[in-house]
């Protein structure tokens, strides 16, 4: 009898460590408990995309995205430790791991949407179209077909380019596409009217023009690896925005950075 008992209690252990075991693996699978265990939110972005995120004359980043991010990470109780990297390689460092999330104003497109989870939004935008100050054949983005345009590699802005037959040169930073339209190596550069109006305005440039405008808003967000290890995660970053979109803190920023509030479409 006492062999029997001994072996129901045996049973109901191994019963209960097994419990324990799924519970633990669970935890430890999901991605915003590993967040808050390592107490840092790892933040990818450019660094170099005013006024979305750059250097001031003091080095240091700053920037709209730089401080949603320090904000979201805030509110999830955790530092943001935040990565520069060129926009070419943010969507392969966050399906690496090496990000936890990008914030570097990522619109959301159907072909994303296939790959990354996205929060809601937390900034609007429109796309313009920039050419040289005495560029005449180009006033619409219809116009752009047979023509040449610069924009970063793999960005939404580069595949509108190629969508309206333009042949794209691929580059890094909003400056270098603007070089490449000043000197006349393409005839247009695609880009967020926020980061070409802050640049004609900090440079003082009168060699290039905004000759079109997208009727569309773009809504950028945050993207997430797509998988049930992150659905808490993007439950979290959400509440995050919401709390800062309520408080006011989404529109101060936004006209700190844009001179408008942008967060409302």
């Amino acid at each position: 009898m006492k062999k029997l008992i001994t072996a129901a209690v045996a049973s109901v252990l191994a019963l209960s460590l097994a419990g324990c075991s799924t519970t633990t693996a669970t935890s430890t699978n999901d991605h915003l408990a590993k967040i808050q265990s390592a107490k840092k939110l790892i933040i990818g972005l450019e660094g170099d995309w005013q006024p979305f995120s750059y250097h001031d004359s003091s080095d240091k980043l700053v920037g709209y995205d730089v401080e949603v991010g320090q904000n979201v990470a805030k509110k999830l109780g955790v530092e943001a430790d935040i990565v520069e990297a060129d926009w070419s390689g943010l969507f392969a460092g966050l399906s690496a791991g090496t990000y936890d999330v990008v914030i570097n104003g990522v619109d959301v497109t159907e072909e994303r949407e296939k790959t990354f989870s996205f929060s809601d939004p937390y900034a609007y935008d429109h796309t313009v179209l920039v050419t040289r100050a005495d560029n005449t054949d180009i006033k619409t983005f219809e116009d752009l077909k047979g023509k040449k345009t610069g924009n970063s590699i793999g960005s939404s802005y580069m595949e509108l380019g190629e969508q309206y037959g333009a042949t794209v040169s691929g580059v890094e930073t909003l400056s270098e596409t603007m070089e490449l339209v000043k000197n006349g190596t393409v005839d247009a550069t695609i880009n967020a009217q926020t980061s070409v109006q802050d640049y004609l305005k900090t440079t003082g440039e009168t060699n290039l023009k905004i000759v079109d405008i997208s009727e569309d808003a773009t809504s950028y967000a945050i993207p997430m690896i797509k998988n049930d290890d992150n659905k808490t995660l993007v439950e979290a970053v959400n509440k995050a925005l919401q709390e800062l979109r309520e408080d006011g803190t989404l529109a101060q920023l936004s006209q700190k950075y844009f001179g408008a509030d942008l967060t409302n479409k």
